[in-house]
């Protein structure tokens, strides 16, 4: 029950942070910058200046904007046309991500046996894991730019001093929901597809198949039991092969019933 309730619990949250992209990249305001009133008064906003991936865009007092489509994509300035490419790759894994994950949950009936679903589940949070780290490349890209922009001292008089707008801080939040989302998912399943080899008497190790919930599967070692070893001869270190006692064992069984055999 609570393998099925962390898988829900990361669907749920890595395809709300992959929604909160798609709809920063639609967003108006990613910077904006506000010029005052006359005599440099802040109180009475006259004209804001702002961008988005897709325009610039001035807007007066009275409501009104005016907008400049950005040109042709090979035409666009580079910054831009970077965040453009890490987003769009971000969403496109994410959206794998979310078909695999939604196949390999253990409440959902399709994506085949147990072993192949739970393969799927962690191919999804690979690609959610990556495309949340395109998306926050993408991202920090953009305030690079613009805090570089802001803090540099070598700017001419009179050039516009950016602020981060709200698209940006939305979108690096929802980034981390979708990382979050894909560890959530390779938490539920690492230990099944690849269990950990525990340690026998001797010191060496058995190896354990993978783990569905219909069956389980061990490969190990056979060891005599103390008592064949008393009645045997057989002794720890002796350095006989398991062969031969189980050999010596099934031979001496054979004489005992043959002797009982005799008295009947």
């Amino acid at each position: 029950m609570w393998k099925r309730k962390i898988q829900l619990s990361g669907f749920l949250i890595s395809s709300l942070g992959w929604v909160f992209v798609l709809c920063t990249m639609a967003m108006d305001y990613w910077r904006v910058s506000q010029v005052g009133g006359t005599g440099g008064s802040f109180i009475i906003k006259v004209a804001w200046f702002w961008s988005n991936l897709w325009k610039d865009c001035f807007t007066d007092s009275s409501g009104i904007s005016n907008c400049r489509d950005f040109p042709v994509l090979w035409s666009v300035t580079a910054y831009v046309q970077g965040v453009r490419g890490l987003l769009m790759c971000g969403l496109g894994f994410g959206f794998f991500g979310i078909l695999f994950c939604f196949l390999g949950m253990e409440c959902t009936y399709l994506g085949g046996e147990d072993q192949m679903k739970d393969k799927l589940l962690l191919a999804g949070s690979v690609f959610h894991f990556v495309g949340g780290l395109a998306d926050i490349a993408g991202y920090c890209l953009y305030v690079n730019r613009i805090a570089k922009t802001t803090f540099s001292g070598n700017q001419p008089r009179g050039t516009l001093i950016y602020d981060l707008g709200e698209p940006v801080f939305l979108g690096l939040v929802a980034s981390f929901f979708i990382l979050l989302g894909a560890i959530l998912y390779a938490v539920t399943v690492y230990r099944i597809l690849f269990p950990k080899s525990p340690e026998n008497g001797n010191g060496t190790q058995t190896y354990m198949a993978a783990r569905s919930r219909g069956q389980t599967l061990y490969n190990g070692t056979y060891r005599p039991s103390r008592l064949y070893s008393r009645q045997y001869g057989t002794y720890k270190g002796s350095g006989r092969s398991s062969s031969y006692q189980l050999s010596t064992i099934s031979k001496t069984s054979i004489e005992k019933m043959s002797e009982r055999d005799a008295f009947v």
